[in-house]
């Protein structure tokens, strides 16, 4: 499924996606690495010394180590003590820079674009230490970070490096209890009981989307006040948990991206339920999100089954119960090839 994922449209932003959704997570170091080479994409910078590349990367580290102190499955870290030592103001920025070079890039350079043991279809920069350099910016990351898909990177990776956080912070990982969303503010609370709200639904979902419209498979943004910012939709209508029926319907598994057309237009989803072809497009997002590492994969598979079949026979009951509750059913006008 994984595979399936940049395969189905072998683009540069679905390759990029599937580094940030599927890659490693053992430290977060790759989503620092990320953000760094999206700002100094911005910058027009290409050639860069790992003099050059630190400062963006390891401030990136320093300042979600303000929010949560675990950044890694490790006990120890040397690289991630000196930028606790920065946040204690204990060494200066320059110390900073060369601890960064001596030890934070490591592993990261060599595994960024690993997904599944392989290399994903594009490189994003190439790694030029072995000539006594550091990294070139790709054409494709340039490019990327142009398109309109490129405005939402940063804070798809961003909402990603939150949801890991929280479940290394929480020791929640593989008994995580719930992630919901909030109705009304459309955000994502870890575990019920404790309410913590960790990110977007918006920017945890979008890469899953391609950005995409879930429906009509239009382009949609997360940067707000964007005339293309997507709604978040639950998939079986809302109304069904109001009258009772659909009890979980705030779950994960239920909240899809829309465009404003599709969710709330003339001719929209409004209360109708969404046909079973889009129901089994839900089930391919689902799987999805469950071949992501944690937290999402372990919250998916308690909601909605641990085996394949599981998955599709508990998507079918929700489906026969609200059309038995709705009757009418809907299916959008599509506006673009299938992306997932």
């Amino acid at each position: 499924m994984t595979t399936k994922f940049h395969l189905t449209t072998p683009t540069p932003d679905s390759n990029w996606r599937s580094i940030i959704l599927f890659g490693r997570n053992v430290a977060s170091y790759k989503f620092a690495l990320a953000k760094a080479l999206l700002d100094l994409a911005d910058e027009q910078k290409t050639q860069l010394t790992l003099a050059e590349l630190a400062p963006a990367f390891s401030q990136n580290i320093c300042q979600h180590l303000r929010i949560s102190d675990k950044q890694a499955t490790s006990r120890s870290s040397r690289f991630l003590d000196s930028c606790r030592n920065f946040n204690k103001q204990e060494i200066s920025e320059d110390q900073l820079v060369q601890e960064t070079v001596r030890n934070g890039f490591n592993n990261v350079i060599d595994a960024f674009h690993i997904v599944n043991q392989g290399e994903v279809g594009f490189r994003f920069f190439t790694d030029d230490r072995r000539n006594g350099g550091g990294i070139t910016l790709t054409d494709e990351l340039l490019q990327l970070r142009n398109d309109f898909q490129g405005s939402s990177l940063g804070q798809e990776v961003e909402a990603r490096w939150n949801l890991v956080e929280a479940a290394w912070s929480l020791n929640i990982g593989r008994n995580l209890i719930s992630i919901e969303a909030d109705h009304d503010e459309g955000s994502l609370f870890v575990n019920a009981r404790r309410r913590i709200n960790i990110t977007s639904s918006r920017d945890a979902l979008n890469g899953y989307q391609k950005g995409r419209c879930f429906y009509c498979f239009d382009e949609i943004s997360v940067v707000s006040r964007n005339d293309r910012l997507a709604d978040v939709d639950h998939f079986f209508p809302w109304v069904l948990k109001r009258d009772g029926i659909l009890m979980d319907a705030d779950g994960v598994w239920n909240l899809v991206l829309a465009c404003r057309h599709c969710n709330r237009g003339l001719g929209g989803k409004m209360a109708r339920v969404p046909t079973l072809a889009l129901v089994a497009r839900l089930n391919r997002r689902n799987n999805y999100l469950i071949d992501s590492h944690h937290p999402l994969r372990e919250t998916l598979i308690r909601q909605t089954g641990a085996s394949p079949v599981d998955r599709r026979q508990f998507l079918q009951r929700k489906f026969d119960d609200a059309v038995r509750t709705l009757v009418h059913m809907w299916a959008p006008q599509p506006m673009a090839p299938a992306e997932f």
